[in-house]
């Protein structure tokens, strides 16, 4: 019996499927020699051997098999370097094979389809948002400009803790966070969108409300922990659509908020470009962004989307890790009294108990800064960094990373190697007082900001404003726990680590109290 003619079509669909399928095996039948790492499941990989807390799964793993690990994430390989001849091989030595991104959900649901900084591949359009951020956003001569800014928005800070421990009676803890997080914000909104945009709630022209101060510090919040989760769909492709951890849903109802403040934020800056006309000069981020936006002569067009997306990665990227990492230092410091003691003294000698501490003080101030990098070696903000792509095969030690391979960087177990550090795990600026050591991305046994092309291009206004703020927290109160708490230093895990608890301390002024009026 004659088939149908499209049964016959079908059957020559299949056959040249099958063909191309053989010949691609073949094709790709290289054997590679991998790192070692722990035996995969079919279907799932590694994934079970993954807790709650990525960075300690993966530290543990990684004293098992070693400083170059393969693992499986579901249908993907991935390696982690978790020592500083790993760390040097995949951010500096080859750079440009691993600073490419993998393609995430977080990515294309929470940052208008890989627009930003963060997530977009590597290309023209990302280049060139480097450029952007290197000559115009994060300029030394831009940042110096917005120093008072950075000034009175921790005078602010100084006079509503002064405020709130008054209120709160002898004894009484605050929540040390939401004053952490309301100063970096401040600080945050003035630089990049000109004004305090959530020190009330933001409303449009009909008066509905767009945002709250409380709503916008969740959604801060619930973007660094999506940005890092481990969802089952960028690991196992066929069950994305059933979003089995209710991420996905999550991301596109953050977006949807993140976007209706964006919009409001990028039209009023529009409608006084608008006004101004010829004479109108750019005053913050937004404005430099929408400037760009205009200019006809960019390699890659910047569309709204990009606009909004950069606006929403400067928020957020200068909110959280200024405000986690001051955190983090407070918490270490009440369980260490003597080094809280050493600190006073440094203060009280360089700057005196008759003013604030400025910018200008901290090149004085060795054992502050101390503090700050020893705080960032054992609470890295981002712990594994920001996942990398291998863009081309490489190999080391006689071990091949194919390209395609996701590449993660554990600063984490870096900052806990018993080779580097004389008691890894123990708080102990000390170790780098007359230590060479910095945070800006030459060496690799402390790497918070990341290095190399993909480093935080907003480092450096990060730094500052953790740096002034401790400092003048530590000169201007005494800190301790309430009586009869013991502190948990539990952490969660995202794109950042923050604590698990936010810190609750009884704070006592003690400096005279005209500065506090004055703050």
């Amino acid at each position: 019996m004659e088939l149908p003619q499209w049964a016959s079509f079908l059957g020559v669909v299949l056959a040249t499927v099958l063909f191309l399928n053989a010949v691609l095996r073949r094709r790709s039948s290289r054997k590679y020699n991998l790192p070692p790492g722990p035996k995969a499941w079919p279907i799932i990989g590694n994934l079970n051997l993954i807790g709650a807390l990525p960075h300690r799964s993966i530290h543990a793993l990684s004293k098992q098999y070693g400083p170059l690990m393969q693992l499986q994430f579901g249908s993907f390989p991935c390696v982690v370097g978790s020592s500083v001849d790993m760390a040097k091989f995949f951010l500096k030595t080859h750079d440009v094979a691993f600073t490419d991104r993998p393609k995430f959900a977080a990515g294309k649901h929470t940052t208008y389809n890989y627009s930003d900084i963060t997530w977009s591949p590597y290309g023209a359009y990302w280049r060139q948002a480097r450029k952007m951020c290197l000559t115009e956003l994060f300029s030394a001569r831009r940042l110096q400009s917005y120093e008072y800014i950075r000034s009175e928005e921790v005078l602010s800070l100084l006079r509503d803790l002064h405020r709130g421990s008054i209120a709160a009676g002898a004894g009484r803890a605050l929540v040390i966070k939401d004053y952490l997080s309301t100063v970096s914000l401040n600080v945050i909104t003035r630089m990049v969108m000109g004004k305090k945009y959530l020190e009330k709630e933001v409303r449009d022209e009909s008066g509905a409300v767009i945002t709250t101060p409380d709503e916008f510090k969740w959604m801060i919040d619930e973007l660094f922990l999506l940005n890092g989760v481990l969802n089952i769909g960028d690991s196992i492709p066929c069950l994305d659509w059933m979003d089995l951890q209710g991420y996905i849903k999550r991301m596109k109802k953050l977006s949807k908020m993140f976007d209706r403040f964006l919009e409001h934020v990028v039209d009023e800056h529009s409608e006084q470009r608008r006004r101004d006309g010829e004479s109108f000069v750019a005053k913050d981020m937004v404005d430099v962004l929408l400037q760009f936006a205009s200019n006809p002569d960019l390699e890659v067009k910047l569309n709204r989307e990009g606009v909004k997306a950069f606006t929403q990665d400067l928020i957020a990227g200068g909110t959280e890790s200024s405000a986690v990492t001051v955190e983090w230092a407070l918490s270490e410091l009440l369980k260490k009294p003597e080094v809280f003691a050493k600190a006073t003294e440094e203060l009280d000698r360089v700057v005196g108990r008759g003013r604030w501490v400025t910018e200008k003080d901290m090149p004085n101030l060795p054992y502050v800064d101390a503090i700050v990098k020893e705080t960032m070696r054992l609470h890295p903000v981002a712990p594994m960094l920001v996942p990398r792509l291998s863009r081309e095969d490489t190999s080391i030690g006689g071990y091949d990373i194919p390209a395609g391979t996701r590449v993660l960087v554990s600063v984490w177990s870096i900052g806990r190697d018993p080779e580097l550090w004389d008691a890894p795990e123990e708080f102990m600026p000390e170790r780098f007082i007359g230590s060479r050591l910095d945070v800006k991305g030459q060496d690799y046994e402390l790497l918070p900001f990341g290095p190399g092309r993909r480093m935080c291009p907003g480092y450096s206004l990060g730094l500052k404003v953790i740096q002034v703020s401790l400092a003048n927290l530590l000169h201007g109160f005494e800190w301790k726990l309430p009586a009869g708490v013991e502190l948990s230093m539990e952490e969660i895990f995202g794109l950042s680590t923050p604590r698990k608890f936010p810190l609750e301390a009884v704070v006592e002024p003690k400096l005279p109290a005209h500065l506090y009026a004055e703050a």
